[in-house]
């Protein structure tokens, strides 16, 4: 029904040897993917710290620092400088994000089996679903 291919595929003869270009394993793919999602969560951690100081929101931060130094091989995340007066606090949109953004973490950490980082992507999870749930009850 189908005629077999005769020559070589246009891919494998364009692209000549596979060392002409670095390749990642799926393991520095994960890092890469997990450090992101970690320096995006350090981010609104540190917007939510400049609208309402907490020593837990310190905490949590440097610990989320922590881990995205270790996975980007020693470079430290660029941290986020927020003034503390902003025209429009938003908070409740900044929790649902951090959640959001500590679930994909999770589920990458779970992935590539890093205990360390699943346990802090589940604290931040309980953390901004904690601080969502009064609001969300009065606004309902």
């Amino acid at each position: 029904m189908y005629e077999p291919i005769r020559s070589k595929s246009v891919h494998s003869t364009m692209a000549g040897s596979t060392t002409d270009f670095p390749h990642r394993s799926r393991d520095e793919e994960l890092d890469i993917q997990l450090a992101g999602h970690l320096a995006a969560l350090l981010a609104v951690t540190d917007e939510l710290r400049a609208l309402a100081p907490d020593t837990g929101l310190e905490t949590a931060a440097d610990r989320l620092a922590e881990q995205v130094t270790r996975l980007r091989g020693g470079r430290a995340p660029v941290r986020l400088q927020v003034a503390a007066t902003r025209a429009e606090p938003r908070p409740a949109a900044l929790h649902r994000r951090g959640h959001t953004l500590a679930a994909r973490a999770l589920v990458v950490a779970a992935s590539r089996a890093d205990t360390a980082v699943a346990i802090l992507t589940a604290e931040r999870m309980d953390a901004h679903s904690a601080a969502l749930e009064p609001r969300e009850l009065a606004a309902g």
